[in-house]
């Protein structure tokens, strides 16, 4: 768990170290690990299946790129109709049972369930008899019609739009954006030198054609370095093939960023007209300069032109790459502001610190 934690993945232990620090101590159970759940077991005396090796594990066969492009635009209905054929990834018995023994263990007053899709309604309601703690749920799309969500206390979202079709399905709901860990600065490795012009670090599909062609239009001016996955899901043709640095995850994300004079924001396409997404305090947080896309509740959390940088259109975008390339100390002041605002307002702490006001 400490070299999980260690790597800076995800969330990491971001939340349970901010309960801990709030008078709640907490535990960090990661159920889609099927080594580390095994190793629990292990400690714990309970009879299980040893997973297969890693290597072993995620062998699969790759869907050719073309094929992926072809399915790529169904995928957002393919979901939900997934979800309702039980299709979707759902944990096996042997993973059922240790989660379960988890619970029973730590007896915990409060679970946060950051995958309401994994750990489905059956199970949640399986977790909620065990000692009858509070539950979340944390989500950041729209669900589906017709879940059942009534073992559910709270749901979480970062997007008002989620919140409001769960206050609609009956479910309590609240917003709750994302957030940075200051204690990553510590943890990094010494910050390299901005050599990198233009970065993006995440993913690129079907599901962000705003992005990708943002993304596109940079790169046939800029020297782009784009760090992330799905770009299979692209035509041979796209600029972005040559911009490719490989997948950047946990430190490596955070050096990437810190590599960078300029990073790229833009939004999933389902977000709409809300910002929330985690790059916006990844990147700030890290002390980079951001340039995101503007959306109509952006004021909410960062100064436009003070703390970020804001592009409305593609050509805009362009623009404003250029006149901040340009003018190191305007961008470095931006940068330095920006920081400075996620580290007083958009800290896990805070956020913990919400949520448990949430619970009363």
């Amino acid at each position: 768990m400490a070299a999980r934690n260690a790597s800076l993945f995800g969330v990491a232990d971001f939340y349970s170290r901010n309960f801990t620090a709030a008078g709640h101590p907490a535990a960090d159970i990661h159920v889609n690990n099927p080594w580390m759940q095994a190793a629990w077991a292990r400690e714990h005396g309970l009879a299980y299946e040893q997973p297969p090796e890693p290597d072993a594990q995620l062998q699969r066969q790759a869907i050719p790129g073309a094929l992926q492009r072809v399915i790529a635009p169904f995928k957002p209905i393919l979901r939900p109709l997934a979800r309702k054929l039980g299709l979707s990834p759902r944990l096996d018995a042997q993973a059922e049972k240790i989660l379960l023994a988890q619970i029973e263990d730590f007896k915990p007053d409060l679970v946060l369930n950051q995958d309401v899709f994994y750990i489905d309604a059956r199970l949640a309601r399986q977790i909620k008899g065990i000692g009858r703690p509070a539950l979340i749920g944390q989500v950041g799309i729209v669900p589906s019609r017709g879940e059942d969500w009534s073992a559910y206390d709270l749901m979480i979202s970062q997007l008002f739009q989620v919140v409001q079709s769960f206050r609609k399905a009956g479910v309590r709901a609240e917003v709750l954006h994302l957030a940075f860990e200051p204690e990553i600065l510590n943890a990094l490795p010494p910050a390299p030198e901005r050599k990198i012009d233009v970065s993006f670090v995440g993913i690129v599909s079907a599901d962000h054609q705003q992005r990708v062609a943002q993304l596109e239009a940079v790169a046939q001016t800029y020297d782009l370095k784009l760090f992330g996955s799905g770009l299979s899901t692209l035509p041979a043709s796209s600029p972005l093939h040559r911009c490719y640095q490989g997948e950047a995850w946990g430190v490596g994300m955070y050096q990437a960023l810190r590599s960078s004079r300029i990073t790229l924001n833009s939004h999933i396409d389902m977000a709409g007209r809300e910002a929330g997404n985690a790059r916006l305090f990844e990147a700030t947080g890290a002390g980079t300069f951001l340039l995101t896309d503007f959306k109509d509740n952006l004021h909410t959390l960062f100064e436009e032109g003070h703390e970020v940088a804001v592009w409305r259109s593609v050509d805009d975008c362009l623009a404003t790459i250029d006149r901040y390339l340009r003018n190191e100390d305007e961008r470095r002041a931006i940068a330095a502001a920006g920081q400075a605002r996620t580290l007083s307002t958009h800290t896990f702490r805070q956020r913990i610190d919400d949520i448990l006001r949430f619970m009363g």
